[in-house]
């Protein structure tokens, strides 16, 4: 059973249900949490007899995406974080807004919620509309989004691996925080040189460096790759043009795939050059450092939603979702503890809550009885479930002991979850259920890839599960989970040709709006992770829209048990290990644990006080760690 903490039990036929003899089945208490660390509240509360400590607030944290503010308190005499609070700065209203409309309008104006990750808005609205309405697309049109959705994820790795994370083990940092490190690298030799060419370390730290260096430049020009790619199926990007419920309206023709087959070949050969550099540069910390493994380091605890519809089996129905996503390319799942518990859709969905008694929202449970008890399927939910929960914002002013911060608490079986692109490739792996394949194998210790030859010769690779989840496995991850993305790409682009020579070229469904009461599950994943819509509807408008984005999980604050969200669990005990002195610990290893999850918190909207736009300047980039 998967089931630890929520009073839901299974029968011998594999139904869910709620415990009987459970009065009140989804009260809570702390105490019976299972698996939490749990912190007193206020900065430096976790120590009894505080030592050395500074309380250190990063506002903005930069090089992420949107505004996100972190309060930590460092203990200087034993060098390491020992307490955190992630802050989301801006309110996200795209639910409220999206009330009254009719479904369709959800695809549009759900993709504005982030000017990075547009299409998978509108693909995972798309989807929840087809769950709603009742259709399914085409065979080629299922093809279709999912080489829009290898494209855009070509877009977005390269933004965090050389723009956003990588400046973080460049000189131009490095050389501040830890000089024997930069020293050390000039005599230690890359052993990724015959595909990257950087002979040494050190070479390939300069190429980190912000602005300047050769790696953070190419990362700029293969972003373009990958919005090509968007376009030939998006029609344009960030913000597609072509996503429909029941498919795509892109005007398909052989020269759409023979376009996308060059682009992908040219991210073959740098997603060979990109894993090379990861694995030189994680490898150098860590040797030279052990410490380094506890940076960001927390409990194996991952969500994942999967991606890539097999077309052969996605139906769009809630009735069959647990058959059509176990078939997708990249699957969906749990690992708690280090273990995957399951895979089924209507696990991840039926275990989901979400809490805001430390968000700027009101209780939407005090005001009645919940709308839903169960899903579509007759599993319950949770009054604290997304088909229950109502956006109802309160600001107010920051108070650590009480709300903090516009992100929600989601938790699954009421434990602490994160979700991320290495998380794809992690459930992946565990769940060693690949259809055969010339390019791409899970074994369940890891995922084995060939990348096929374009101007660098074939490559093998192999991403072995870690046995610690942390910072620097993050970013190894991220750049492994390039080379699924691809070897996926190849093989969808094989499937939609395929489909193509038949004759099979409808890339849509016609249909109708339903006018009677309809529910609707959009189950996706962004570039970081996780992703679900969820949807109400009535009488052809939307009553209600929920939206959980990767950030919602891995930026969440703490939760009525008393447990930390992940962003905060990662930092807590992460060790300060720049060789400089008190007064000129700069954090970076504070930073690195916050940039290896890739926050995007734009997934929100501008706040408005009715007497105009609140705008503050601030240097994004953050490219060097003088004051």
């Amino acid at each position: 059973m998967c089931f630890k903490n929520l009073p839901i039990e299974f029968d011998a036929n594999g139904k869910a249900s709620l415990r009987e003899g459970t009065a009140n089945p989804y009260s809570f208490s702390p105490t019976k949490v299972k698996g939490y660390v749990r912190r007193q509240d206020g900065p430096g509360a976790t120590l009894a007899a505080p030592p050395k400590l500074r309380d250190w607030s990063i506002d903005p944290v930069t090089r992420v995406a949107g505004a996100l503010a972190v309060h930590t308190t460092l203990d200087l005499e034993n060098r390491k974080a020992v307490d955190a609070y992630s802050r989301a700065m801006l309110f996200r209203g795209y639910e409220i807004i999206l009330q009254g409309r009719d479904p369709r309008d959800a695809i549009d104006i759900s993709s504005r919620a982030c000017g990075v990750c547009g299409g998978v808005h509108a693909s995972v609205s798309a989807l929840a509309i087809e769950q709603a309405f009742g259709i399914c697309p085409p065979p080629l049109g299922v093809e279709c989004r999912n080489l829009g959705e290898v494209g855009e994820m070509f877009y977005d790795h390269p933004i965090h691996l050389g723009l956003l994370s990588g400046p973080d083990y460049s000189t131009s940092i490095v050389s501040v925080t830890n000089p024997e490190l930069v020293k050390k690298a000039e005599k230690t030799a890359a052993k990724g040189y015959e595909l990257h060419g950087y002979r040494t370390i050190r070479d390939i730290m300069d190429s980190m460096n912000p602005l300047t260096g050769k790696h953070y430049l190419e990362s700029i020009e293969y972003t373009r790759v990958g919005r090509v790619m968007c376009m030939l199926m998006y029609g344009k990007f960030p913000h597609p043009s072509t996503i429909v419920p029941g498919g795509l309206s892109t005007t398909i023709s052989t020269s759409s795939f023979n376009e996308f087959y060059t682009q992908l070949g040219k991210m073959f050969d740098y997603i060979k050059v990109m894993i090379a550099i990861w694995d030189d540069v994680m490898d150098f910390f860590l040797e030279s450092n052990p410490a380094y493994e506890q940076v960001g380091a927390r409990d194996i605890n991952i969500a994942q939603t999967g991606a890539w519809d097999d077309s052969t089996a996605y139906d769009a129905t809630y009735a069959n979702v647990n058959q059509w996503g176990n078939r997708r390319w990249a699957k969906p799942g749990m690992v708690i503890d280090g273990k995957l518990v399951t895979t089924n859709l209507t696990d991840i969905n039926m275990g989901y809550e979400e809490f805001v008694d430390h968000s700027f929202y009101d209780d939407w449970t005090k005001s009645g009885s919940p709308r839903f008890s169960t899903d579509p399927l007759g599993n319950p939910v949770s009054p604290y479930h997304p088909m229950n929960k109502e956006t109802i914002p309160r600001p107010g002013a920051t108070n650590f002991k009480g709300k903090y911060t516009w992100d929600t608490a989601p938790r699954w079986d009421r434990r602490s979850i994160e979700t991320g692109a290495y998380g794809r490739i992690w459930t992946t792996a565990m769940a060693a259920a690949t259809p055969e394949n010339p390019f791409l194998e899970a074994t369940g210790d890891g995922v084995r890839m060939v990348l096929p030859r374009h101007n660098l010769p074939e490559t093998e690779v192999f991403w072995k599960v870690p046995r610690t989840l942390n910072a620097f496995e993050r970013n190894r991850g991220r750049a492994y989970a390039m080379g699924l993305n691809a070897t996926i790409g190849m093989n969808v682009l094989m499937k939609a040709m395929e489909y193509w020579r038949r004759g099979e070229t409808k890339v849509s469904t016609p249909y109708k709006v339903p006018k009677d009461e309809r529910l609707g599950v959009g189950f996706w994943e962004a570039s970081r992770g996780f992703l679900i819509h969820h949807m109400h509807m009535d009488k052809g408008k939307i009553l209600n829209y929920q939206i959980t984005t990767p950030s919602t999980l891995n930026a969440s604050p703490r939760d009525p048990f008393g447990g930390l969200g992940p962003y905060e669990e990662a930092i807590v005990d992460t060790p300060i290990l720049e060789s400089v002195s008190d007064d000129e610990v700069k954090g970076i290893d504070i930073l690195r644990t916050i940039r290896s999850f890739d926050p995007c918190m734009p997934c929100t909207t501008h706040m408005d006080t009715g007497k105009g736009v609140i705008t503050r300047e601030v240097n994004s980039c953050g490219c060097t760690m003088d004051d």
